[in-house]
């Protein structure tokens, strides 16, 4: 059985992004970028909405200015099955299936179907599938900024939640992994 996962990394004040124009959240350094590779390598899949696909998409074709770590990343996101919720995309690249309608019930097969651990990517997909109750778990990277405004982890009202494992990362970066209460 699947176990659908929402883990973003966000700032102290609780944005996963800044407003255009403003403060961003640094690129992971070179050892919490081999953290997250090492992560999504052992993943069934990830969940995208939308706009978190369009970002991720950046990893499709490699670039002269990455370094191995970077190159690492490519490969395992590549080769990771994804499934994109969208109405508006009429299509997504490879190893990628595109959800168009009824993306609950979608969601309940693939949960029923995949072994393993789901990662669930962009706040809106995941305050949506917060609010009918499928997230498993939440894992909050908190990285050592403030951004002040923007985009926030929990783009909904915070479900009531159960404090499970706290871990230092690296880079100064903890994570705290929480449990519907």
């Amino acid at each position: 059985m699947g176990k659908l996962v929402f883990g973003m990394m966000q700032s102290l004040d609780g944005f996963v992004a800044g407003v255009e124009g403003g403060p961003q959240l640094p690129p992971p350094g070179a050892t919490l970028h081999r953290h997250f590779n090492d992560h999504v390598r052992g993943l069934a899949g990830s969940l995208y909405g939308r706009r978190m696909y369009e970002v991720m998409r950046y990893w499709d074709e490699d670039r002269p200015e990455w370094g191995t770590v970077e190159h690492d990343f490519a490969v395992v996101w590549r080769a990771q099955p994804k499934w994109v919720a969208s109405r508006s995309l009429r299509s997504v690249g490879a190893n990628a299936t595109l959800v168009r309608d009824d993306v609950e019930g979608f969601v309940r097969r693939l949960k029923s179907e995949v072994d393993g651990e789901v990662d669930v990517a962009g706040p809106e997909l995941a305050g949506s599938l917060t609010d009918i109750g499928l997230i498993d778990e939440y894992q909050l990277y908190l990285r050592p900024f403030v951004l002040g405004r923007g985009k926030r982890y929990f783009a909904g009202a915070r479900p009531p939640l159960r404090l499970v494992a706290t871990e230092p990362v690296a880079e100064d970066t903890i994570r705290l992994t929480y449990v519907p209460a």
